[in-house]
Formats: C-alpha cells, structure tokens, sequence
C-alpha cells in the first residue's frame, strides 16, 4: 500500500489548538504562540502515527463570497479572530513550510475545498490521501482511497472510511452535503429544515435517494409521498433554502499542485521554532534531525 498523502486542515488546527493550550506559551517579545506550537505537533503526530509521502498544508477564506451570497448568515454567528491569534495566522504559512510541508491556499474558496482538490488529486494520480480535520463536512471526500485521520489524546489513530461514515450517519460519503442541508449545520450557521433532525434526514434520503428527490416526492404528491404532515410542510415551505444549503455544504473541486515526495525537514523546522521562541520543540525537532 502506497504512503499517503496527509492533508492538514491548517485553519482547524490553529483554532482548536489556540482554544486548548495556555496563552502565556509565548516567544521572546511577549506573543502567544501556542496556537502554532499545537499545530505543528498535532501535524508531527498524525506523521508519526501514518508516515505519508509528503503533507499538504491547506488554508482558505475564512467564507467563500458565493456561498454568503446564497445564504447571508452562512458564518455571521462566528467571533472575530482574536488579534493573539491572527499574529500566529500569519506565521503559520512560513513555519510549515520550513518543515517542508506544501503549504496551498485560496483566497476566494475554503480549506476545506482546497482540502478536497488535493485528495481528489491524488487518488486520480493513483495515491492515497488522509485529511486531518474535525470539520464534518470533509466526510463527502472519504472514499476508497481517502480517509479522515482521527487522532486520540495518547497518540492513537483511527481512519474515517466510507464504511465509518456509514455507521455513523446512516448514509454513504455522497449523500454528505444533502444531510447536512436537511439537518443542518451549527458551526457554518445553516439552520436546515425546520424540525428536521439527524435521523428523519437519514430516513429521508434513504427513502428518496437525494434531497432532491425528497422535494420531488413532496412537490408531485404530497398527499401519498409516506410523509408526515409536519415533514411535508418544512420541505415544500423551505425547498429553496435547502437547495442553497446543499450547495453551501458541497465542497468545490480546484486545479491545484501535487506536492511532490518530500520528508519532513526537521532541521528547517528546528531553525523556525527557536525563532518563535518556541525551544522545547526546537529541540525536539532537532533530536529528529
């Protein structure tokens, strides 16, 4: 079985890792830099957990303009970035790369599409791919070939295929966006379908096949389509929304570069780190050197 290639949701790790570690793990002139201290080593123990033939850093707008065109509240709920953690924003690009990471970004689109493209890449180029993200919506790129890497506290990983999808979610990596759509997302705003939880979406696209097949049996028979009242009522009311809400959730395939065999350059790390004040890692990198 080939290495795969580790593709890094760089915007998640920044996140949790800023929400998770101590803010008084600052460089030299008072920064915090524990949001990038905790990426990198979330990053250097999915490597050591499933060695890869090289890893994809992938970043993106913090929403794509055409999906806030389709819904305006698509991620108005979210707070600012905090002023401590755009400085580190800023430098993660620059000391993933001296790791020697691809770093691929977009200005226009998501890391989750940029995500998706380099998986989609690289299982058309015969390879393996494992996405390291919490973010639900990457579960439609599982397949065959992708998984989602999932990393315990202890350093244990677990592979997020098709079938886990399955057992999780009643429904196969395709019918992703179209449950999301029903359900609903919190953390991207999307309300879904009034009262339309996990598990009347689940039945819903496996009696009807898609979303759009739901509003189809609705639409042409309300009456006789084996729905409930309430079920009819917040399709045939919402159809719009929700048809916009399925196109916010699916992920966009873009031409991107395949990063070619690389080995993670702990040397180049080393020397970054300890610019950033950040010296046990340094060391750390440096023993691996």
């Amino acid at each position: 079985m080939p290495q795969p290639l580790l593709i890094a949701d760089v915007p998640w790790l920044l996140y949790r890792a800023f929400f998770a570690l101590p803010r008084s793990i600052e460089d030299g002139a008072g920064h915090p830099v524990n949001a990038l201290l905790g990426t990198v080593n979330a990053l250097l123990s999915a490597a050591q957990a499933r060695p890869p033939r090289a890893v994809a850093a992938c970043l993106g707008a913090e929403q794509a303009t055409y999906r806030v065109e389709l819904y305006p509240p698509y991620h108005a709920h979210r707070d600012p970035m905090p002023a401590e953690l755009a400085w580190q924003w800023q430098r993660a690009p620059e000391l993933l790369a001296n790791l020697g990471w691809a770093v691929d970004g977009s200005a226009e689109l998501e890391a989750d599409d940029v995500m998706f493209s380099h998986a989609r890449q690289e299982t058309a180029a015969g390879g393996r791919a494992l996405l390291l993200t919490g973010d639900r919506d990457l579960f439609q790129a599982v397949g065959p070939d992708v998984a989602i890497l999932e990393l315990a506290r202890d350093g244990t990983a677990t592979e997020v295929g098709p079938e886990q999808v399955r057992e999780r979610y009643g429904i196969g990596p395709e019918l992703v966006p179209d449950f999301i759509a029903l359900r609903g997302d919190p953390s991207d705003g999307l309300p879904g379908a009034p009262g339309i939880g996990a598990k009347t979406a689940r039945e819903l696209l496996l009696r009807h096949g898609s979303l759009e097949g739901a509003l189809e049996a609705v639409r042409g028979a309300p009456a006789s389509c084996g729905e409930r009242p309430r079920v009819v009522a917040a399709l045939s009311e919402n159809a719009e929304h929700l048809l916009a809400f399925k196109r916010i959730a699916t992920l966009v395939e873009l031409d991107v570069p395949r990063p070619p065999d690389r080995t993670t350059d702990y040397a180049g790390g080393a020397a970054a780190a300890g610019a950033l004040g950040m010296n046990r890692l340094a060391e750390r990198l440096r023993q691996l050197a």
